[in-house]
């Protein structure tokens, strides 16, 4: 069940559940960290039980960003709904468009074209390292490690101005359509893609020289924030949160969505499931994401990228100035939206942080009865408790950091 305590809103009987005893007879200290704090990635307080520097108990509070975003979703028709999902998980806006089409997909029973379920799958892992440059890039710097941050940084400016080529917009693409995708991709696309993952893998081993034997960066991480693969999966951790305590459990090869089961790729594991771990995962996922991406662009097959099932679909663009029909059609789509039949589907998809799954419901009509989205930073967070006991404060900067949490993916 998930965690969240109100610590000002509670009985003094109902602190003595959440803390130890010591607490209540003032031995032991309770304090905030944030929801200020900067190594917080967000707006999320953890109030701390602690004794000297030595952490007694960590009980996360969330809710502080809370945008009621579902509940909008369900006002909007299934295709307006779409902008939203690039504003869940502002890390993984691609992936968040792809989980949400894909569940469209399936309640409409509509088809994707192949030649677009290799375009969504290669920008998929794009997205996944760019994602990953993100977190590396934040987890060195909050333990002092400057210059890994400044060189992510780089390599995610390569990633951002492919998304920017495909669909105009450097982060909130809403390039992935149900159906397939917005457009063709440009001509310059490939050699783009090419360009980066033929230098990309010798960047990897820069921040790994840089960081996997370096002194005080193997002291801050290695046995600190271990968690059991047994504990992990009680938590209901996923991801490389869940990976790095040895489970294998990848939702791309549990249940494959868009061709996945088509591809040649590793699902890294780690042993100790602490947060050296979990860097360690996420430094191999960005190699096998490599892997996945130039296996997708030596497949590429030619043909359409979206589906002709006009029901669902709307025309090309290059109709509406020569077919009144087209013109008709399209307009009648963005206005009143399409009819889903009645039913419930939940479609979960493997996102940088772990298992992102879309439930939608439909009562017939041109709207969502019900939305909701099963996010991994929520889960992943729960395991705080576990996580931060018995470390020192200085430690949990890199815990909190480790399990890669984005708390617009928490508070929704």
């Amino acid at each position: 069940m998930p965690i969240h305590y109100e610590v000002t809103s509670v009985t003094l009987d109902e602190i003595k559940d959440l803390v130890s005893d010591r607490a209540i007879t003032g031995e032991t200290m309770l304090i905030n960290m944030g929801p200020q704090h900067p190594s917080t990635h967000g707006v999320l307080r953890l109030l701390l039980e602690i004794d000297g520097e030595t952490i007694i108990s960590c009980l996360p509070d969330v809710g502080f960003l809370h945008t009621g975003i579902e509940k909008s979703m369900e006002g909007k028709t299934y295709q307006q709904v779409e902008v939203m999902t690039d504003r869940i998980d502002y890390l993984n806006t691609v992936g968040n468009n792809l989980a949400y089409c894909l569940a469209v997909e399936k309640l409409v029973e509509l088809d994707v074209p192949p030649r677009a379920q290799t375009i969504r799958v290669i920008l998929a892992e794009l997205q996944r390292i760019a994602s990953h440059l993100i977190w590396l890039a934040t987890q060195a710097l909050d333990l002092a490690a400057q210059s890994v941050f400044l060189y992510c940084f780089r390599e995610r400016e390569l990633i951002l101005d492919i998304f920017e080529l495909v669909s105009g917009q450097r982060m909130m693409t809403t390039y992935i359509r149900p159906g397939g995708l917005w457009r063709e991709l440009p001509p310059e696309f490939e050699d783009a893609v090419r360009s980066f993952i033929g230098m990309f893998p010798k960047r990897i081993q820069m921040y790994e020289d840089l960081l996997t034997k370096n002194p005080l960066f193997v002291d801050r991480t290695k046995g600190i924030g271990v968690i059991s693969g047994e504990e992990a999966v009680r938590w209901g951790m996923t991801g490389p949160s869940l990976r790095g305590s040895g489970i294998d459990y990848d939702i791309r090869k549990v249940s494959p969505y868009s061709g996945y089961e088509e591809y040649d790729f590793d699902v890294p594991l780690g042993e100790y499931g602490d947060v050296f771990s979990r860097y360690i995962i996420r430094i191999q996922e960005m190699r096998e994401s490599v892997r996945i991406i130039q296996q997708g662009l030596d497949k590429l097959p030619g043909g359409p990228i979206r589906s002709d099932n006009r029901k669902f679909v709307p025309p090309p663009r290059s109709d509406l100035g020569t077919s009144m029909e087209a013109l008709i059609h399209h307009f009648k789509l963005w206005t009143e939206g399409y009819n889903a039949p009645e039913g419930a589907v939940y479609l979960p998809v493997s996102s940088p942080r772990g298992e992102l799954g879309v439930y939608l419901e439909s009562d017939g009509g041109p709207k969502p009865y019900r939305v909701h989205w099963r996010t991994p930073s929520y889960g992943n967070l729960q395991a705080m408790p576990i996580l931060a006991k018995g470390h020192l404060v200085a430690d949990l900067i890199a815990i909190i950091g480790s399990i890669d949490i984005v708390l617009g993916d928490i508070d929704r």
